[in-house]
């Protein structure tokens, strides 16, 4: 994959897409690289005006691109199985599902189902949604010998900091934004390995695989500080992001890599090849908690539990 770029990207033509949070950052490259390559996208974010901006600003900058904007907060299940359900009545295929959006040191806080935001939205969003979509993936893959379909999870290298605490998901004993989102990152490597795992159980082509951007210059940084009104915070991620981050452009390789190389096996885990900060994608280091059987098996179930979504589809 040595210097790998947007123009590698195989041929996206008949094959339909999912980003979540594509109206900025590294989502809104995904998406639109993958609708240059001639996939048709589906723009899945949370604020209907961000959403319908980023649409219109794709169809500019690809004027033959065949995209969407649909709604869905992933801090709301009721939100993601509406998206399921539209989903289901306009499209009959689903070959990539990029699980990107994500929130990032948040002030303890709770989603509209009383999970801890962070790994609510991070993981347990797109873990139901993951599971509600499962039986078009399913469906999709490998039809008309077409490559198979896949499911991308964005972690990051910061799920090194801290594994998760099985006994603690929602983090009521003790809060600490980054060791949350550290636990959150680390959930959905998790995620992604117990997905492959069951996928090659039942004997599926559908690959699970997952990816980082690195240190990229997004909203991501300055999110938090804005809620709290701490300028000088959002100040220094802004000065750092010019100093040190590579492009949103850049950061979204490590997603397309994942998503469309042939190279890309299940459980793969894809990141910026120097020092996992910067360059172009590489195999990237993991934690070897995020490689873990038991683990994996238990998180699954307690998502489970959780979110009411029960992958029948991976079931014997």
């Amino acid at each position: 994959m040595s210097g790998w770029t947007a123009q590698d990207i195989p041929d996206q033509s008949g094959r339909t897409a999912v980003v979540t949070g594509a109206n900025s950052g590294i989502g809104y490259v995904t998406a639109r690289e993958l609708a240059r390559r001639g996939a048709r996208v589906v723009l899945a974010c949370r604020s209907e005006a961000r959403g319908t901006e980023a649409a219109d600003r794709l169809a500019i900058e690809v004027p033959d691109a065949d995209a969407e904007f649909v709604r869905l907060d992933l801090g709301d299940l009721d939100s993601v199985r509406e998206f399921a359900a539209a989903y289901a009545r306009r499209y009959d295929r689903l070959d990539l599902l990029v699980n990107n959006a994500g929130v990032m040191a948040l002030p303890q806080g709770r989603t509209a189902d009383g999970f801890e935001t962070q790994f609510g939205v991070n993981h347990l969003g797109h873990f139901a949604l993951t599971g509600l979509l499962l039986p078009t993936l399913l469906a999709t893959s490998g039809a008309s010998g077409a490559p198979g379909a896949r499911v991308v999870s964005v972690s990051s290298f910061m799920h090194a900091q801290a594994n998760i605490d099985i006994n603690d998901l929602n983090s009521e004993r003790k809060y600490g934004r980054w060791t949350a989102y550290a636990r959150s990152k680390t959930a959905n490597l998790l995620f992604v390995h117990e997905l492959a795992r069951r996928l090659a159980a039942i004997g599926s082509d559908v690959v699970a695989a997952a990816a980082h951007p690195g240190y990229a210059a997004t909203n991501l940084q300055t999110a938090a500080p804005k809620m709290q009104g701490r300028k000088a915070s959002v100040r220094f991620m802004e000065i750092g992001n010019r100093l040190f981050a590579q492009s949103a452009e850049a950061g979204a390789l490590p997603s397309l890599y994942a998503a469309t190389a042939p190279e890309a096996g299940p459980d793969s885990f894809t990141g910026p090849s120097i020092l996992a900060w910067r360059g172009s994608p590489a195999k990237s280091w993991r934690a070897k908690w995020t490689l873990n059987d038991t683990a994996g098996q238990r998180l699954w179930e307690e998502s489970e539990r959780l979110t009411g979504i029960a992958y029948d589809a991976l079931k014997a």
